[in-house]
């Protein structure tokens, strides 16, 4: 179904002849009907609707309830309009499908009202636009996969659902049963992972927003752009460092421990090329679409597009495998609004992508293990509470059980295992990192897929050791979105302010790493040497030299979650060692060179890019 959205001060119409051969009854032919302050929804039913008319009501109705919630207005047209596609569904199904898309709207919201116009009639219209950003809006309508798949069908048998359990490292199996909770809270789970569980059984208990948002904003770090669309942030100058900080470590993995291939491809791509068309036609909903030159093209939702149609045309041999590619992804979701919250689902997103092209499976899986590996060094260097789930094939599963184990030994943590029934995706096995949020909710970050499906489906071959062509296995994995672990590592420090703790950042993330506070004005230069030689030995330093007591300077620093604050006084001056307060631990005596090697164990390895604020606290600016 294809929709326009019109947000009006009204519309008139009146029905004036058929349109079709067996129209609609109407009562007053010619009579005019009119309907103030609405939302008009020009509503096409497509050829494509008929299969599942349920289905596609279902989700026109939702789509247009999130508008009227969104532009608040108090009644709904339905206006059927046989000009907004080339394939029409018949009469009779367009009209049922409008019916259905009606009595759906009312069902999801009550108190709305809702006209429709008549179907089948040639219909004069006066319409009045409101003409604000959001009064003008179109949708295209249709199933994804999943859901045509889930849709009733006659003569369909019904699908064998997915088991789950627990699997331990030490190979421990212990089945669970999401409609018994007794089978799973008796356990004795870690809290993140019997959280998890919790959330896919649907015990979830009343939530509020998580707590990052407010905290996000507080530190100065990212806030929303108003004048971009939702789930689209601006990131201050603070925000920025953390974020610079992430990828770069994203790029240390994949390039200079991985040896991966970095390349870029663009954001924009063209729908008339089958196999992106395909390809775009799964996430039907969930994309940006955009007409130029009357060609229809589609924003990014991924890395995909670009990468496969790369190697589609690489020559590779067996000899070179595997061949490792990465690329930092900008891409663009087109989620539900109601779903866009803060960082944790967003509308545009960095998304470090590393794939992997193997000879086999046996080369597959053990691309597998190393990323696993990889991936869960990184996680843990992020000091925040996680949950391990797996998502497999089950014949998979019990042909490579051990195998399950051993990946869980590195992690040292039990996992939830989904056992699907069979083949649902393009992958067979793969896995995910669960962070628990302050309202309870679970947010995926890591993941690695091992795909036995798509090399053949685009086209990507390497020549084996016969001269013979043949696809690649290939595994599709991301250290999670930048904008997603910036808003994990966030909730954990509100996690750990519940729990009486001090809120902080990992030190290699925090913008600020050492502020350095004069006594008074007198031991202002002695201040800034000091805060100038921390900074010659690559840490993130800021000198407060405001007029300001001591006592309040402190304070300020905590505020902003700074992890080392160095007072300098006259004592200081003369003995050359320092005292420190470090955040979560308290003051400690050090000598410079012991400062810098703390400092320097606390980062943990992990990259340190140079600061983009001024040394001087009384030079920068507030941003939020």
């Amino acid at each position: 179904m294809r929709l326009l959205m019109i947000h009006a001060d009204f519309i008139e119409y009146a029905a004036l002849k058929p349109a079709v051969k067996e129209p609609e009854e109407i009562q007053d032919l010619g009579k005019p009907t009119r309907v103030e302050e609405c939302l008009v929804a020009f509503c096409t039913a497509e050829k494509c609707d008929e299969a599942s008319p349920e289905e596609i009501a279902k989700k026109a109705a939702a789509a247009l309830v999130e508008n009227v919630e969104t532009l608040k207005a108090p009644r709904v047209v339905l206006y059927p309009y046989a000009h907004l596609s080339p394939d029409l569904a018949s009469p009779k199904d367009a009209i049922r499908i409008l019916k259905l898309t009606e009595g759906a709207i009312k069902a999801a919201k009550p108190s709305l009202e809702v006209i429709r116009a008549p179907f089948g009639w040639y219909k004069s219209f006066d319409i009045r636009c409101k003409g604000h950003p959001l009064s003008e809006l179109s949708r295209s309508i249709a199933l994804e996969p999943s859901e045509a798949a889930e849709a009733p069908q006659a003569a369909e048998e019904p699908q064998e659902r997915s088991a789950f359990l627990v699997l331990t490292p030490e190979g421990k199996e212990m089945p669970i049963d999401y409609s018994d909770p007794g089978t799973f809270e008796s356990l004795n789970l870690e809290p993140p992972l019997l959280q998890l569980i919790r959330n896919e059984a649907g015990i979830k208990g009343e939530r509020g927003a998580p707590g990052h948002i407010k905290v996000m904003k507080k530190l100065e770090l990212v806030d929303y752009e108003p004048a971009s669309d939702v789930g689209h942030f601006r990131f201050y100058p603070k925000g920025t460092i953390i974020k610079d900080s992430l990828e770069e470590l994203a790029y240390e993995i994949a390039v200079k421990d991985l040896h991966a291939y970095k390349i870029e491809t663009p954001y924009l791509y063209r729908l008339d090329e089958p196999d992106i068309g395909e390809q775009a036609s799964k996430f039907r909903e969930k994309d940006y679409r955009l007409t130029v030159d009357k060609k229809e093209f589609t924003l990014r939702y991924a890395g995909d597009f670009g990468l496969f149609r790369m190697m589609k045309g690489v020559t590779m041999s067996y000899k070179q495998l595997p061949i490792r590619v990465y690329e930092l992804s900008p891409s663009f979701r087109l989620e539900q609004s109601g779903e866009c919250v803060g960082l944790k689902r967003l509308r545009n997103f960095t998304m470090p992508d590393l794939h992997c092209f193997c000879l086999n499976l046996e080369q597959g899986m053990s691309e597998y293990a190393e990323l696993f590996s990889k991936y869960t060094k990184l996680t843990e260097s992020m000091e925040i509470e996680y949950a391990v789930a797996f998502r497999v094939v089950r014949s998979f599963y019990e042909e490579h059980r051990d195998w399950f184990a051993s990946l869980l030994k590195v992690v040292k943590k039990p996992a939830l295992i989904e056992l699907l029934p069979g083949m649902k995706h393009y992958w067979v096995a793969k896995h995910e990192y669960q962070a628990i949020d302050s309202a309870g909710g679970n947010t995926q970050l890591v993941t690695v897929q091992l795909d036995i499906e798509d090399a053949a489906r685009y086209g990507i071959e390497y020549t084996d050791e016969t001269g013979q062509k043949r696809g690649c296995i290939i595994l599709h994995s991301s250290l999670g979105s930048i904008e997603r672990w910036m808003g994990a590592i966030l909730e954990q420090a509100v996690k750990d302010q519940a729990k009486g703790k001090a809120p902080k950042l990992p030190v290699w993330l925090s913008p600020i790493q050492i502020r350095v506070l004069p006594v008074n004005s007198d031991h202002l230069p002695f201040a800034a040497e000091t805060a100038e030689r921390l900074s010659a030995e690559g840490f993130r330093v800021d000198l407060d030299d405001r007029e300001e007591s001591v006592s309040k300077k402190i304070r300020d620093a905590e505020v902003e979650w700074i992890p080392y604050i160095i007072v300098v006084g006259e004592r200081e001056r003369e003995s050359g060692k320092f005292a420190a307060r470090v955040r979560g631990e308290g003051v400690i005596t050090l000598s410079f060179a012991d400062l810098c090697e703390k400092v320097r164990a606390s980062l943990g390895g992990r990259p340190c890019i140079p600061s983009y604020l001024p040394l001087k606290l009384s030079a920068k600016p507030r941003f939020a």
